[in-house]
């Protein structure tokens, strides 16, 4: 097998892993809060054993100004989590993931905004078209808004949660001299210390087989996955990462369709191809020769310019 073929096979994987994210956090039954402090902590577990078995937390390579921003990043992507898996309760699954995933958009309009990163008419046009599709597969009505629903507060919780991400993204683009797995693993322990104080015990008692369920996010869609990721970026060109990151989207909505019965409607599923196209059109966007953008995602264990939460990929 091919190094390419490889990269593929593995990207794939996770990106199935992650579409099965929804699934886990709901039939764990816990409250959102809980969810994401054991997902860090038995993420932590995951990486962190990985990470010292490869050796690799001897000569880490961080300094005070990086492990400030992966600590800042890690503040982003926790609560990033929490308000996704919060959009699940109010929304579906489906919908939740298809909003979420405007997070390329949020990337380009943030870097444009807080450091000057170019934006061209194509991209500001490709963004229009964007949430253009994310109103259709929204689904939000006239009523949502007058009559202060859940529904409208579960689509805002995965955009506010795209826009988290997209922050952690911008922060973990300006690391440079460190291994994604590490600046990965620094992220989930931010988030032990971090989610403590929310965290609800009392409502885990007698958890039973919810704790299968809870330790699954955090050793298979954080260790594994993370792991499974950062091998592939290190194979594949950006064009082909681009595309299988819509593998998780698709495998999610699945997912909700046969667990629970949800789909999207007709004039809904209008909206998915707009935000397909106009994501792959932003993310693939040739950059001015001149001033190239910093890469956003990684292609080698030891390119410290790569985030460790990449744009579009995972949840």
């Amino acid at each position: 097998m091919t190094s390419e073929r490889m990269g593929t096979a593995q990207l794939t994987t996770a990106m199935m892993l992650s579409g099965t994210l929804g699934v886990f956090v709901v039939e764990s039954g816990a409250p959102p809060f809980d969810v994401v402090f054991f997902r860090v902590l038995f993420g932590a577990l995951a990486l962190g054993g990985y990470v010292a078995a490869r050796g690799w937390l001897r000569d880490h390579g961080f300094t005070p100004r990086t492990l400030g921003l992966a600590v800042l990043g890690g503040v982003f992507i926790v609560f990033n989590w929490v308000l996704l898996f919060q959009s699940y309760e109010n929304t579906s699954i489906s919908v939740a993931t298809v909003v979420y995933h405007t997070q390329p958009f949020y990337v380009v309009l943030l870097g444009a905004l807080l450091f000057r990163e170019r934006l061209t008419a194509a991209r500001v046009g490709w963004i229009g078209v964007a949430f253009a599709g994310l109103v259709l597969v929204s689904g939000v009505s006239p009523a949502d808004f007058t009559g202060g629903g859940a529904y409208l507060t579960g689509v805002g919780q995965a955009l506010l949660a795209a826009l988290l991400y997209g922050l952690s993204t911008l922060v973990t683009k300006r690391i440079t001299g460190v291994r994604p797995h590490l600046i990965a693993l620094v992220q989930v322990l931010v988030g032990i210390p971090l989610l403590l104080p929310f965290a609800d015990f009392g409502a885990m008692r007698g958890a039973g087989w919810d704790w299968g369920w809870l330790a699954g996010l955090g050793l298979l869609h954080t260790g594994v996955m993370y792991v499974l990721m950062y091998a592939a970026y290190a194979k594949l060109p950006t064009a082909k990462i681009a595309v299988l990151a819509f593998v998780y989207p698709a495998v999610a909505m699945v997912m909700d369709w046969a667990v629970y019965g949800h789909h999207i409607g007709p004039v809904q599923a209008l909206g998915v191809p707009l935000i397909v196209i106009a994501s792959l059109k932003v993310t693939l966007a040739r950059k001015p020769a001149a001033a190239p953008a910093p890469r956003t995602a990684g292609h080698a264990p030891e390119a410290a310019s790569r985030t460790a939460t990449p744009a579009a990929c995972e949840a």
